[in-house]
């Protein structure tokens, strides 16, 4: 597939599916966002993306506002979710670069996020180019989305 393929494969809305991610030592996997994490991920034809994962069950916060959060409250909210957003380019037929001008996790604003691209119908899979460490442990990291389907 060319880049200009790829690249107009990935337009529209993807949901998630799973997310995945296996200890290269031991080969455990683990679902950093447990096991039916919600997410979307948006490609627009003007090269803006954004990505939203959270894990669910989240507890509620224990007023209505979330400026009234506790700080045990907003910490759990932010560790069962990771937000981003920015533009998007497709340098190869394998791979989409995410540059990164909005995160809830801030040492990512200004860099760039790598991921192989694997297309197999209404199926996407993005995964980190190499290991990384991951909860804890160095692992391989995949996404699988799915799309047009909640």
């Amino acid at each position: 597939m060319t880049p200009e393929e790829l690249r107009e494969s990935l337009i529209g809305s993807w949901h998630l599916r799973s997310y995945e991610a296996a200890d290269v030592a031991t080969g455990e996997v683990v679902e950093p966002f447990g096991p039916r994490p919600r997410g979307l991920i948006t490609y627009g034809s003007d090269g803006y993306m954004s990505a939203q994962i959270m894990r669910v069950g989240r507890p509620d916060f224990r007023r209505g506002r979330l400026e009234e959060g506790l700080p045990e409250e907003l910490a759990a909210a932010a560790a069962g979710y990771l937000a981003y957003a920015g533009t998007f380019r497709v340098p190869s037929g394998d791979r989409v670069v995410h540059r990164v001008e909005l995160s809830l996790f801030p040492n990512w604003v200004g860099g760039s996020l790598t991921r192989i691209v694997a297309l197999d119908g209404r199926r996407l899979r993005l995964s980190l180019p190499g290991p990384a460490r991951i909860w804890g442990a160095v692992r391989t990291g995949v996404l699988t989305w799915e799309r047009g389907v909640r």
